[in-house]
């Protein structure tokens, strides 16, 4: 006679839940160069260069001017996206959350504001802290240092734009998730001071 438990039990072979598949390994990746987004600064499309030997980020930013806003320093500042260009323009304002000591090749060492703000690539949207100069001079309007991207991507040296390509639209996406997340950003306050760097 057979039980109601023995034909309810399941057969040691039957086949198991499936584990729920890890993202792409593609997503997790980024190509030496991308475009990216700075949506609390309201720039929806700059190309940046990946730097894994530089712990710091930093944007261009020029006519750096520091006010006040109940009680709070903050930055006002000019960004202009284009590579060798002053067509494109963006003013720009942000929290200030501390000054860093930056040691150029040359040995001569320069205070820049570090700011709070936000970073998107892809559809990855987070708090990072980024330090303005003047980066007329340099290959890329923006350095994104190892610390903003470490344990969200792999940096491919070999490979390009991995991420796809900025819109327009992105700079207004997840408005309330990116107030949250300056916010968390501000409390907890800048991170410890790096070794002098350059870039």
């Amino acid at each position: 006679m057979t039980t109601a438990a023995q034909e309810s039990s399941v057969p040691e072979h039957a086949a198991k839940p499936e584990k729920k598949r890890s993202k792409p390994l593609l997503e997790s990746r980024v190509g030496w160069r991308e475009w990216v987004s700075l949506p609390a600064l309201g720039i929806p499309k700059i190309k940046a260069k990946m730097d894994t030997g530089a712990r710091t980020s930093a944007l261009h930013g020029v006519e750096i001017e520091p006010f006040r806003r109940g009680g709070k320093l903050f930055v006002r500042f000019k960004v202009y996206p284009r590579q060798h260009s002053h067509e494109l323009e963006y003013l720009c304002t942000a929290p200030v959350i501390g000054r860093r000591a930056i040691r150029h090749s040359s040995g001569e060492k320069r205070y820049r504001y570090v700011v709070a703000t936000t970073l998107q690539i892809g559809h990855r949207v987070w708090p990072i802290e980024l330090t303005l100069t003047n980066r007329d001079r340099m290959g890329f309007r923006l350095l994104i240092g190892r610390t903003a991207i470490r344990k969200k991507f792999l940096v491919d040296p070999g490979a390009s734009f991995l991420q796809g390509e900025a819109t327009e639209g992105n700079a207004g996406v997840k408005t309330i998730k990116l107030k949250r997340s300056l916010r968390k950003l501000l409390i907890v306050g800048p991170t410890a001071q790096p070794p002098s760097s350059s870039d």
